[in-house]
């Protein structure tokens, strides 16, 4: 039994067969993206009401490349969670900056902006979601924030919280950005980091295992 919380988020047509490898286990289902909309005509998106029916406990919303390659606003993002959390299934909330942004000081203002805009939409529930920092330059280059530098803006990200809810340090706040077997537990020793939002590491098994041992 491990030691920390542990997650696989799969695509939407992944998720029946992952219920049943999962069945029994102490990993949870999450899924990588879930719909804004309740229910309607919207033909492809996948709603909470599909999502539970699978057993899904998290969702991912405002991945860098769901806002980078599809548009999606902080406003979008704000009522995916929304929805989420309306039916019991807890967002991953995706928040993170470009090289660009980094590069002109706007790294702090950045996720600040992204993160307000959930905590307005969703007020007293703030607490019942996960934050992951993903900085866009570190994910899938191989690149990867210092834990000092990640350090630095999980703390911005939990003193956000904080001024939002009595209940801030609850909130699980993941690293996200080129998280792996060799830096995973130097990162995961930083006072604000609680976790890891696995991209390409968690596709190699023993990799994947040694990050949660690191967890743990």
């Amino acid at each position: 039994m491990p030691a920390c919380n542990v997650a696989v988020c799969a695509p939407a047509p992944y998720l029946a067969q992952l219920q049943v490898l999962l069945a029994n286990s102490e990993i949870s289902l999450g899924a990588q993206d879930v719909s804004a909309h309740e229910s309607g005509a919207y033909t492809g998106e996948v709603s909470v009401a599909m999502l539970k029916e699978f057993g899904v406990r998290y969702a991912i919303v405002g991945h860098s490349e769901r806002r980078q390659y599809h548009g999606e606003t902080d406003a979008a993002v704000a009522a995916k969670a929304q929805r989420a959390l309306a039916a019991g299934i807890t967002p991953i909330v995706c928040v993170g900056e470009t090289l660009a942004e980094r590069e002109a000081g706007k790294t702090e203002e950045v996720v600040k902006r992204q993160l307000a805009a959930v905590i307005h939409a969703n007020g007293h529930c703030i607490s019942e979601i996960v934050v992951a920092y993903e900085p866009v330059w570190a994910i899938g280059t191989g690149k990867t924030a210092s834990p000092e530098q990640a350090q630095q803006v999980h703390a911005v990200l939990r003193a956000q919280l904080r001024a939002a809810s009595d209940h801030a340090d609850r909130i699980a706040i993941l690293y996200g950005g080129s998280m792996n077997a060799a830096n995973a537990a130097q990162l995961l020793a930083q006072p604000d980091i609680d976790g890891g939002l696995i991209g390409g590491a968690s596709l190699k098994a023993p990799d994947f295992l040694t990050i949660i041992a690191a967890a743990g």
